[in-house]
């Protein structure tokens, strides 16, 4: 009979960990389940990648998907956030009371500010403090609309319920990023090889030609003479030319995080070919999934619009939707509030339109969201398909540009010799 290790916490909020031996995983979870116990994780010994402390006192080392090393420090992030989430939501679920699922994420806390975090969080629900408003005091880390739907849930006392969909809204949230992150991994890599080869051609390459040519003056051909000028200014000014483009790079990213030059920079996005369809269906979808997720969490109508309007960071379209809730404020539609928009596709106002009717908004806001993400996918996909042959082209071209100059200067040289 296999054994297996474990870790569980009790009906008092205590991390316990130990050893035994089950026909199978879900035997040793029954087990455990009878001795009062919520697993919070179990493997089999052999394979396991934590080992039951001595002092009966959960590892970092053992915590599934934990940041070990140099990453157990610093300040709390998204990615800490969704973590205790998870943990809260397996917590509740079990049927662990708050306070002691809360005591047992400070038992496992894996960085001092988590757990400085979540004492704070307990120390507020002991004191009296809906779970709500406690969160709604970092506004940093939980978002309106975090805070919102965990007070959904204490209105229906289906918390357990909450967290799940909180955590499987922030995971496909995380996931759509990522993939937009992802997607630029690539070309930005094939444009920084791009610049580091032509400082390469011009800053040392093109200098080493430069005594071959000195006594040929205008007698050289036009494109050898234009890459020698080139190669010239790259080997006298370039220092001066990287501190001028650090200096232009840095000005401009800070006014384009002034309101001004974000307005302006996020108009002209939009007007983009593809990219600014991409960018207004990523921002869409944000609005679609928040807005289907909060419905379904039995948030009201103008409360929800507002809540989802605001994860829109891009301030062009969040102005633009922040026109739909007072339209229902005044007793009209949904349907009619996004349609005067003008950012949805006649199959986004058909699908809210039938949800309308149905009572059912929340789910086709949330069938919309899933459209418009695989829209985004396919679009950048398709986006790379078309960037990266682009990319090496014009890498190509001003490479063979280059080596071709020289080429002709070397020939004229064989020319007059002759």
């Amino acid at each position: 009979m296999p054994d297996f290790v474990w870790r569980a916490a009790t009906a008092a909020g205590k991390v316990e960990e130990g050893r035994l031996s089950a026909p199978s995983i879900a035997a040793a979870l029954r087990q455990l389940r009878e001795q009062g116990l919520t697993p919070l994780r179990i493997d089999d010994a052999d394979a396991a990648s934590f080992t039951p402390s001595a002092g009966g006192k959960p590892t970092a080392a053992g915590l599934p998907g934990r940041a070990k090393g140099r990453q157990a420090r610093g300040p709390v992030n998204a990615a800490d956030v969704l973590a205790l989430t998870s943990e809260l939501a397996i917590m509740l679920r079990a049927g662990l009371a708050l306070d002691n699922a809360l005591r047992v994420l400070i038992d496992m806390s894996h960085k001092p500010s988590v757990g400085t975090l979540v004492q704070g969080i307990l120390d507020a629900v002991k004191g009296g403090t809906p779970l709500s408003r406690a969160l709604s005091a970092h506004p940093g880390l939980f978002s309106d609309f975090y805070v919102n739907m965990v007070h959904s849930g204490e209105i229906s006392g289906q918390m357990s319920a909450v967290m799940d969909r909180l955590v499987e809204h922030m995971e496909r949230q995380r996931a759509l990023r990522d993939s937009v992150v992802s997607a630029t991994i690539y070309p930005a890599i094939l444009l920084g090889v791009a610049v580091l080869s032509l400082i390469a051609m011009l800053g040392f390459v093109v200098p080493q030609f430069e005594k071959l040519f000195t006594d040929m003056g205008d007698a050289l051909p036009l494109p050898t003479r234009l890459v020698m000028g080139l190669g010239q200014v790259f080997t006298n000014y370039g220092w001066l030319m990287a501190i001028a483009a650090v200096a232009v790079i840095g000005a401009l990213m800070r006014w384009v995080r002034s309101p001004a030059g974000r307005q302006w920079w996020q108009a002209r996005l939009l007007r983009l070919p593809v990219l600014g369809a991409l960018a207004l269906r990523y921002q869409l979808t944000l609005f679609a999934r928040s807005l289907g997720t909060l419905l379904g969490n039995g948030v009201p109508m103008l409360t929800a619009l507002h809540i989802a309007t605001e994860t829109v960071s891009n301030a062009v379209l969040r102005d633009a939707l922040s026109s739909v809730a007072p339209v229902v404020k005044e007793g009209g539609r949904v349907v009619q509030g996004m349609a005067a928009t003008g950012l949805f596709e006649p199959l986004a106002i058909n699908l809210v339109r039938v949800g309308e009717e149905t009572g059912r908004i929340g789910p086709m806001m949330l069938e919309l969201s899933n459209i418009l993400n695989r829209q985004v996918e396919v679009g950048i996909k398709r986006l790379l398909t078309l960037l990266e042959p682009v990319l090496i082209l014009v890498l190509g071209v001003l490479i063979a540009g280059i080596i071709v100059s020289i080429l002709l200067g070397i020939l004229s040289v064989n020319d007059l010799a002759v």
